[in-house]
């Protein structure tokens, strides 16, 4: 647990740092433990239940497009590809912050996001 990232209050309790569901240039966001209930936390709670709701929505729409081989086409497919990839990222980092809250993943500070998903196909225009 060398790179875990704690922080401890003035009675002496210590508890991981949030990872919240934005960046700031590419880099990861944290919360403070002692932040539990606050403005902040309340907007990253409101967004990782809207991004969870997205990724179900564009989820459904895919499969829904996979039923009907004569509506697709290459921009169509493109379009839903990128939409599903977002959703996927959005939804895979809900559930690194959950993990760390509850202490089965690891942080790391150092995560810069923009390396993490190079490569990544940006919105499809």
């Amino acid at each position: 647990m060398a790179n875990k990232v704690v922080q401890e209050d003035e009675g002496g309790n210590v508890g991981s740092l949030r990872l919240l569901p934005w960046t700031n240039e590419g880099k990861a966001c944290w919360l403070s433990p002692a932040s539990e209930g606050s403005v902040i936390s309340a907007l990253a709670d409101v967004m990782e239940a809207e991004q969870t709701r997205d990724g179900r929505e564009v989820l459904a729409h895919a499969r829904r497009l996979m039923e009907m081989p004569d509506q697709l086409n290459l921009h169509v497919l493109k379009f839903t590809a990128v939409r599903l990839a977002e959703c996927l990222s959005d939804v895979l980092r809900v559930a690194e912050s959950r993990g760390i809250r509850l202490g089965v993943a690891e942080p790391n500070p150092d995560d810069d996001v923009e390396e993490l998903f190079e490569g990544e196909p940006k919105a499809y225009g």
